[in-house]
């Protein structure tokens, strides 16, 4: 996968807009691009890391609840200063910690965050949800064109 970008979308499917990371991962896979991959997961999980070990650029996507920011937020993140994942879930910036922990190494990344409305039992996404998907990956494109 060298030379590659990664883009990992989570969220639970079942719980409405809270599946926009996973749609939007099943999206940019459609895409069929070589230098392009994507996973589409419940959560971020330690198995993870070695997806992470092996890209040039890596790039989240998850629903956040919508608050006073409307809009889809993209921003550069770093490794935490633990590697250490309690539980079987992490955040992002705990991932690429433990990445860099186990693989000396751990790719440029970013943030991308949907706004989301209804995270309720069920499979369909609000338009804000519907709407957000189609700016997220536009912006994507735009950071694996930047980077």
């Amino acid at each position: 996968m060298s030379g590659t970008a990664m883009v990992i979308g989570y969220g639970n499917e079942l719980r409405s807009d809270d599946a926009i990371g996973q749609r939007i991962a099943n999206v940019i896979n459609l895409w069929d691009l070589s230098n392009l991959k994507s996973l589409a997961v419940p959560q971020l999980t330690p198995e993870l890391a070695a997806n992470l070990a092996n890209v040039n650029l890596a790039i989240f996507v998850d629903a956040r609840i919508n608050s006073e920011l409307a809009d889809v937020q993209v921003e550069p993140i770093l490794p935490t200063t633990s590697s250490m994942i309690i539980g079987h879930s992490a955040d992002p910036r705990s991932l690429l910690a433990l990445t860099k922990s186990l693989y000396g190494y751990c790719p440029p990344a970013w943030l991308v965050t949907v706004p989301g409305v209804n995270f309720e039992l069920g499979d369909c996404l609000s338009p804000i949800a519907e709407t957000g998907i189609g700016i997220a990956l536009t912006k994507i494109i735009n950071i694996i064109n930047r980077v």
